[in-house]
Formats: structure tokens, sequence, C-alpha cells
């Protein structure tokens, strides 16, 4: 693979060194996947959680996602001009806002997420489907998530 650099060949076989080439791979496909729907990665991010959260105050989207808070005023105004996210005063608290997703933006969330998918198969074209499963369950023993 071009954009792939060559590393000493102790390196190479490092699980930490292959786990990041990984990484990177299937970060430029999903990337190039959402592109295509004008979507950046963060962007992808915060629209995912504000469907599993939402409406959730603004702090609580940052923390969920772990995102600077001027970072993610970046990425909501993104989404907001775009017509994806609402922000209005959180009910519970009218001194927060609360984000929610707009109809255009669950319909691009699942655009998006479509992409994603078919990017992520393409990563994982050189395996069997029983090793897919296998690895994948190996990466999040590893991550120690389930």
């Amino acid at each position: 693979m071009a954009d792939n650099p060559p590393a000493p060949s102790r390196i190479r076989a490092l699980p930490s060194w292959l786990l990041g080439r990984a990484a990177a791979r299937g970060r430029g496909l999903v990337a190039d996947a959402l592109a295509r729907h004008d979507m950046r990665m963060w962007h992808h991010v915060v629209l995912a959680a504000v469907a599993d959260l939402g409406p959730v105050a603004q702090a609580d989207l940052g923390r969920a996602v772990a995102l600077d808070p001027k970072d993610l005023v970046g990425v909501l105004n993104d989404l907001q001009a775009a017509g994806l996210v609402v922000r209005a005063p959180d009910p519970a608290d009218r001194r927060k806002n609360a984000v929610g997703l707009t109809a255009e933006g669950e319909r691009r969330l699942a655009e998006c997420a479509e992409a994603g998918e078919r990017a992520n198969d393409e990563l994982l074209a050189p395996l069997s489907a029983a090793e897919r499963d296998q690895f994948l369950d190996m990466l999040r023993r590893i991550i120690g998530v389930r």
C-alpha cells in the first residue's frame, strides 16, 4: 500500500504498530466515505452521540465524546449551519443549551452510518465472516469493551 510507510522489521512485528496502521487505514476509508456526504469524522461522532443522548446538554455531549468544549462549539456550529442539529435552552436548566437532531440530521446520520459500514467492510474485506467476528471480539477484549 503506497500510503503505508515501511518500518524496521522489529517495529513491523509489534501488535501496537500493526493496530496503528490498521486504524489509520480504517480512519482514511471512513473519512473518505463521510466526505462524500459532506461530513467529517468529528461531525459524524457528534451527530451519532446526539442521536443516542439527545436532546442533550451541550456540556454533557462534550464529555460523552471527549471533545474539548471550544472544539465542540465549532462542530456544533457547522452542524447547525447545515440544518442537522438544533440548540435550544435546556428545559432542565435554562442557562444551558440542549442539542437535538433535526429530521435532516437523522437522514444524514443514516446515510453516514451506511457509508461507514461500507468503508469498514472494505477494511475487513481480506477476512472471512468468521475471522471478522473473531477479530472484532479480540479487539473488544484488548480495549476492554463488550
